[in-house]
């Protein structure tokens, strides 16, 4: 079993985490590796589609054969039988739009990261509550690096990373890590509708390496 600490400090290391969905296996594994040859080392795969089990399925296969120091999770989960059904597979880490209490009892009895979607005091109380330690503050866009300012405080013990709308700018990526973040999830930002429509996985990897290269400023050693 991939041990919780070790998938968040990859995830802090790299600052990033990319998340994505294609219905398409072969779109979906060459997206993999382009992230992968970036220098990415924790993934997110969503559950979006009517193929994305299976389609995760032959992520972690091409997975486990060629990028064997790589973290692959999912993320969108809605519904405890998802969080099981992923977990029989082998997903490494667990991801929600919300708070799913089921899935955070689970994921504490089988020792397993899950960082569910928080945006009042009051889910991320009763998620901290529940063993929950890896917070992820969605929609990022609404929120914004004012609420992670105003929080940070009162959850010391918590690790926060915002999705949704974080762009990969310096001026959005100074923003959240000066208000206190260990990374953020980029989605569309990062591997982009016109990345898709060219088939152009050169390019998803060169941005990608240039996101990272922008977030190391900002990491904390």
């Amino acid at each position: 079993m991939k041990e919780k600490k070790d998938i968040v400090a990859a995830i802090k290391k790299q600052g990033v985490l990319p998340l994505y969905f294609n219905a398409d296996e072969r779109v979906s594994i060459e997206i993999l590796r382009a992230l992968y040859r970036a220098g990415i080392r924790a993934i997110e795969y969503t559950n979006r589609g009517a193929a994305a089990f299976s389609n995760f399925k032959a992520l972690l296969a091409v997975r486990n054969t060629e990028m064997t120091d790589l973290y692959l999770g999912i993320g969108t989960l809605k519904k405890i039988e998802e969080a099981k059904e992923y977990a029989a597979a082998g997903a490494d880490f667990f991801i929600s739009p919300g708070y799913v209490p089921e899935i955070a009892v689970f994921a504490k009895e089988h020792n397993l990261l899950y960082a569910p979607g928080c945006m009042t005091p009051t889910e991320i109380i009763e998620a901290e509550n529940n063993g929950v330690t890896f917070i992820k503050l969605f929609p990022g866009n609404v929120l914004g690096p004012g609420f992670m300012n105003s929080i940070g405080s009162v959850f010391p013990n918590l690790d926060f990373m915002p999705t949704g709308g974080v762009e990969p700018t310096h001026e959005s990526v100074k923003a959240w890590f000066n208000a206190g973040v260990c990374a953020v999830g980029m989605g569309s930002n990062l591997v982009t509708k016109d990345f898709l429509q060219n088939n152009d996985y050169k390019g998803i990897e060169a941005k990608t390496a240039e996101v990272l290269q922008l977030i190391k400023e900002f990491i904390n050693p």
